[in-house]
């Protein structure tokens, strides 16, 4: 086997250290390169997402206060939608009242006895028979104001439950039927009749909204009703039905007639029952207020 000469090993290490060198050194000068690039593109990168950063944030500032604007002005516009439905509403509760009024007939509250007239021709619109078991004469025909009679009978029907025995002895009575009433009046009992007994015209029976009560005991002379029970309940409890006592004591139209009682509606026989007046006390003006509310 051949030696190689130790000159040549020297020399042939030295190549591969100069080669080994050479390669370090470029090795080393491309990841410097290399390192610079990457610092180019992160700097770029950075730069570039700086400015998409103020450009966004700049943006949510403006739609921030842009929505804040609108916020404003949503609020504004729900403000003006809820006082246009509160004005809406208004309106059309006034225009029902207006509607319940033209279709009430104002005769209904109106101050008959020796105030206003009825003519010979004025009837309700409609009339509805009472039950006779609530009449004093089995076999005559009751009549009240169709409109009148659910509240009645809820009153009749009430004082029986409470073992009363209130009966109605007269309703509604015609322009014709109070003048052959009053007729028979004047020849009984002279000019002395206008203390008790309306003229044709000025009844509130006419109305079809006036009854007299009475019970089985006191009967048709109604002598003594207002020492009865069913009177005594009728003074604490017929306001909640909307009638009312139209001649107390005292009143300056008829005698005392504590048998006689005109449905007013509830709202206003509440009113003068808490108020402790009485019907013709008031001015007709506001009487007339309560005429949407008649049958509520």
């Amino acid at each position: 086997m051949r030696v190689m000469p130790k000159t040549a090993l020297i020399i042939g290490a030295s190549l591969l250290a100069v080669v080994c060198i050479g390669a370090g050194v470029y090795g080393y000068v491309s990841l410097t390169n290399e390192l610079a690039r990457s610092k180019d593109a992160l700097a770029r990168v950075q730069a570039e997402a700086q400015t998409r950063e103020a450009t966004l944030t700049e943006d949510l500032r403006s739609k921030t206060e842009e929505n804040i604007s609108l916020a404003g002005e949503l609020r504004l516009l729900e403000e003006e939608r809820d006082d246009d439905k509160k004005t809406v509403r208004k309106l059309s509760n006034t225009v029902n009242d207006l509607e319940k009024i033209v279709a009430t007939d104002p005769e209904l509250l109106a101050k008959y006895s020796k105030v206003y007239f009825l003519n010979e021709n004025y009837a309700p619109a409609k009339l509805s028979t009472i039950a006779t078991e609530f009449v004093f004469q089995k076999d005559r025909t009751y009549e009240v104001h169709a409109d009148v009679a659910p509240f009645l009978t809820d009153l009749l029907e009430d004082a029986k439950k409470e073992g009363l025995s209130l009966q109605v002895a007269s309703s509604y009575r015609s322009f014709a039927a109070q003048t052959a009433l009053k007729s028979g009046y004047r020849v009984r009992f002279g000019t002395g009749a206008n203390a008790f007994s309306a003229e044709q015209g000025y009844s509130e029976h006419q109305l079809g909204t006036a009854v007299d009560f009475t019970t089985p005991t006191v009967g048709g002379t109604f002598v003594g009703f207002d020492k009865t029970d069913e009177y005594a309940w009728l003074t604490r409890n017929a306001h909640e039905y909307g009638f009312i006592i139209s001649y107390p004591k005292g009143n300056t139209y008829y005698q005392y007639e504590p048998w006689h009682w005109r449905f007013v509606g509830e709202k206003l026989a509440d009113r003068l029952h808490e108020d402790e007046i009485h019907f013709y006390d008031l001015d007709q003006r506001v009487i007339d207020t309560y005429l949407g509310e008649l049958f509520d």
